[in-house]
């Protein structure tokens, strides 16, 4: 199976036509159906049902769409990685994280390497902190950004220099929007949506087992989430007050309210251990461990 084929699958699956991909590609059309005819072939699996003037992914096809996409992303990383230092102004870095704060800080150093390099981009995948650890460990990601509680023990990292501090999301016109704080205590018989990570990580971590102790038994989780977006508006609809950093949700229906004793988490910045990074990755980190980083 050859790169430039995978490459070709890509082009059909994403123009939805092999017609629009042979002419992007600048290949004729029967050349380009013929490339994708021989690696259905060689895989035993039909990837697209074809239409008459269209054509879409069958079951096989989405799968394999995914690890192609892995695969000619590695190839294309691997490349950088390995370019001569003669060329180490350039390249793309690829930075996976949470929802954090503290990202605006990284986004402040991506924005001061990118003004000294100006052929260094970014590219930022988004998701919980499982995801970003499989994109990193299959070597998808340069770095991630991991809040607590997570386990990092397996990686090289360094401490973003503020703390991301968690409380309730709630309706501005319910009960718990004029606290000021809310205790543990109060959380007993509320409908909760929490991360999948607290929910998956439940007890892992010292600090959040003791704060949630008291009322562990009595809590409700009426939903669990992946990012932040989507569960406000679970919380809009009334389906419950989210567990959540703080500043990541601006609407005036809704409101944070911190919870007391403070809970906060530590953001890290992690990276494989023994990893060859590319150029572009090595200056982007220079410019990390030499800023406010500690």
């Amino acid at each position: 199976m050859e790169l430039r084929v995978l490459k070709y699958f890509l082009a059909v699956a994403n123009a939805g036509s092999i017609t629009r991909a042979a002419n992007m590609l600048h290949l004729s059309q029967p050349t380009l159906s013929r490339q994708i005819k021989a690696l259905e072939e060689e895989l035993g699996r039909k990837l697209f049902t074809r239409g008459k003037y269209e054509v879409s992914l069958t079951e096989s096809g989405l799968a394999f769409k995914n690890r192609a996409v892995e695969i000619v992303d590695m190839a294309e990383r691997t490349k950088s990685e390995f370019a001569p230092k003669q060329i180490m102004a350039k390249g793309t870095v690829y930075i996976g994280g949470g929802e954090t704060r503290a990202m605006s800080y990284l986004a402040n150093i991506a924005a001061a390497t990118r003004r000294a390099y100006p052929q260094i981009s970014f590219h930022m995948y988004s998701g919980n902190a499982d995801d970003v650890k499989e994109k990193l460990d299959k070597g998808l990601l340069d770095f991630g950004v991991l809040i607590e509680p997570t386990d990092i023990s397996k990686y090289e990292f360094a401490t973003l220099p503020k703390k991301d501090r968690w409380g309730l999301i709630v309706s501005a016109d319910g009960p718990l929007a004029s606290r000021r704080s809310i205790r543990a205590a109060d959380l007993a018989g509320i409908p909760l949506l929490m991360s999948r990570q607290l929910t998956s990580k439940y007890g892992v971590s010292d600090k959040f087992y003791q704060w949630f102790e008291s009322v562990a038994k009595d809590i409700e989780i009426a939903a669990s989430y992946n990012l932040i977006y989507n569960a406000a508006l679970l919380v809009k609809a009334g389906l419950g007050s989210a567990v959540a950093l703080e500043g990541l949700v601006s609407d005036d229906s809704l409101r944070f309210v911190p919870f007391a004793p403070k809970l906060e988490s530590r953001v890290d910045i992690v990276w494989k251990k023994a990893r060859v990074r590319s150029a572009a990755a090595d200056i982007f980190l220079s410019a990390i461990l030499s800023g406010k980083v500690r």
